[in-house]
């Protein structure tokens, strides 16, 4: 055994809550370390490079990049904050020696915070501290380093996790200090305490080949890539190799090293050969996974790796049969569908996806609400057209034979003048009030025990609620009793019940039932959700109802008519919307809600079996 320590390299991870400004800290990070030219004109948030990630300023998938500073080489691995790509986090961890936990200098500890810091405090991790956002009016930076303390004690942190760095930036200024009272410049103070109070990587080189693979990336060209560190011996191109599993001992596939990469700025750049410590990218190896070992052939040795965390939520995704069907989308059979969604597991390992007995229907399960819209928006986006059913937990059964559920616990924060209606909404879907706080500035944290089925179509009707006031966060937290039922929605909905197109006259007819969701000339077919009734029970109406002939004379009195304009909802609150009898249509230019069963005789006649 000769373990050596590779000085030249720091491997680190951000990791943070959801909009703590992790992705502008690598930018700046990127841009003081000389990766872009002087006048080189470089985007915001340039590590987002999904376009619905830079749409909705949210991280999905993580990305390395590397920096050289002080003859070191950084590798930087820019996690997602948001509760539902948790699997992307708990993966890369293993690549890493420490991590820069990043706080909101405002906002303090939130949910994921306590579960990506619990992830690093489990596998050992050092951990620099960065409270972020210094310049916000209203931060408290003293109040939160007491904050984060106690979070490492309540995770049972050991000596050195608690004596951890902590240096106070503003990301988008691009500036760091290691004390308050320090005159901000730059970056540099974070960059020194990495080379200082992150572990260089350590492994033997004489040893075998160990590469334990952490993320997969795909590429149209060159198939799968997988990402990984170099834990013992080296890899070089053209090297024999055997691909084996920790979890799965049947996994035993001889291959050969065909491209090797390692990462500078945000490029891969070929490289012949890597050692101890560094982190490569490998393509040509077709069924490559996340979990996989690359060994040597004569020393043949899995790591253990950490299983990746199981769906709670589910929804069918059906081929679209409307009438409307095919019109706009240009993928719209099975074949396409099942196709697309299976490629998708490709890059994400937190995702699945099972054939039913319906040839035309399609399981997928995943971590979230958020994870499987992501997933539906990049497909309508690429053309394709289909339908979705509601969303609904995935249940376990114990060895008594209860029935369990996912528990989350949900972290809101709002106002004093809406935490009594905030309360009463979540009660109402079995949530249980744990605590109630008052934060500095007057606002109320409150923290739940609720059933992951009773977040499912809440945001809208709190967001409503507290006047878009109101931020509300969760995390997984268990699998416990079943709760009893929920009643989702209140309101039942407006059906149309001919096919044609919206006219005036026959909306403004129907605005007194309710709130529409469409506008005149709007296609529509029976059995089409146009709108949200005022009572609890679902209104059929015509929508294209004309005037009589024998009216002509006040035909132009239709211009007179006043419509209130139509909510329009988006394609996550369509999801959130939609019941148990609904279905969202999808296709790239519209989001229809309809009745599951379109005929309004059968449709009665099934409520009237239940």
């Amino acid at each position: 055994m000769s373990v050596i320590t590779r000085e030249d390299i720091r491997n680190v991870a951000i990791i943070a809550h959801v909009d703590h400004g992790k992705t502008t800290l690598v930018d700046g990070m990127l841009r003081q370390s000389g990766v872009f030219r002087e006048n080189q004109e470089v985007r915001e948030r340039v590590m987002d490079s999904g376009a619905i990630e830079r749409e909705r300023g949210i991280t999905i998938l993580s990305k390395n990049t590397a920096i050289e500073y002080n003859g070191v080489k950084i590798n930087i691995i820019d996690t997602p904050g948001h509760a539902d790509f948790g699997g992307e986090v708990e993966r890369v961890l293993k690549m890493v020696n420490g991590v820069i936990l990043l706080v909101d200098a405002f906002e303090g500890t939130m949910p994921q915070t306590k579960f990506v810091l619990k992830k690093a405090l489990e596998l050992d991790l050092a951990v620099i501290v960065c409270i972020n956002k210094i310049d916000r009016p209203e931060a408290r930076p003293d109040e939160v380093v007491e904050e984060v303390l106690e979070l490492l004690m309540d995770l049972d942190a050991s000596d050195e996790q608690l004596d951890c760095r902590f240096v106070f930036a503003s990301a988008r200024e691009g500036t760091c200090v290691a004390d308050l009272a320090d005159e901000p410049k730059d970056l540099k103070p974070l960059l020194d305490a990495i080379l200082t109070s992150i572990p260089a990587p350590t492994g033997d080189p004489e040893k075998g080949t160990q590469v334990l693979i952490s993320t997969i990336d795909y590429n149209e060209y060159v198939g799968r890539i997988g990402i990984g560190k170099v834990d013992n011996g080296k890899i070089h191109v053209g090297q024999e190799i055997v691909r084996v599993n920790y979890h799965n001992p049947e996994v035993r596939e001889k291959t050969r090293i065909t491209k090797l990469y390692e990462f500078d700025g945000l490029k891969k750049v070929d490289v012949q050969e890597a050692g101890v410590g560094s982190i490569v990218a490998i393509s040509g190896i077709g069924d490559l996974q996340i979990g996989d070992t690359l060994c040597s052939p004569d020393e043949i040795d899995a790591i253990p790796f950490q299983k990746i965390s199981e769906p709670t939520i589910a929804m069918n995704v059906i081929v679209n049969d409307s009438p409307l069907a095919g019109l706009e989308g240009t993928y719209c059979t099975s074949r396409q569908i099942r196709e697309r969604l299976f490629r998708e597991l490709n890059t994400d390992v937190s995702l699945r996806v099972e054939d039913t007995e319906n040839t035309d229907t399609f399981r997928v399960s995943g971590r979230g609400e958020l994870h499987l819209s992501v997933l539906i928006e990049t497909m309508r986006r690429e053309g394709y057209e289909f339908a979705v059913s509601k969303a609904e937990v995935i249940y376990k059964t114990d060895e008594k034979g209860h029935k369990l559920e996912p528990m989350e616990t949900a972290y809101v924060d709002v106002p004093q003048e809406y935490s009594g209606t905030v309360i009463s909404m979540l009660s109402e879907r079995k949530g249980e009030l744990q605590s109630m706080t008052t934060l500095s500035d007057g606002t109320v944290r409150l923290e739940f025990e609720i059933p992951a089925r009773g977040l499912i179509g809440i945001h809208g009707n709190f967001l409503t609620a507290t006047k878009g006031t109101g931020v509300m966060n969760s995390v997984f937290n268990e699998y416990a009793p079943y709760k009893g039922d929920i009643n989702y929605r209140k309101n039942g909905s407006l059906v149309a019940f001919e096919d044609g197109e919206a006219v005036t006259y026959g909306l403004f007819a129907a605005q007194e039932r309710g709130a529409l969701f469409i506008s005149p000339g709007t296609r529509v077919y029976a059995g089409m959700v146009v709108g949200e009734s005022a009572k609890p029970e679902e209104i059929e109406i015509n929508v294209c109802k004309t005037k009589h002939l024998t009216n002509t004379r006040s035909s132009s009195a239709d211009e007179a008519l006043t419509l209130t304009p139509p909510k329009i909802l988006s394609l996550e609150q369509a999801l959130d919307y939609i019941d148990s009898d609904e279905l969202l249509e999808v296709t790239p230019k519209s989001l229809r809600i309809r009745k599951r069963i379109l005929d309004s005789r059968l449709r009665k006649r099934a409520n009237f079996n239940k």
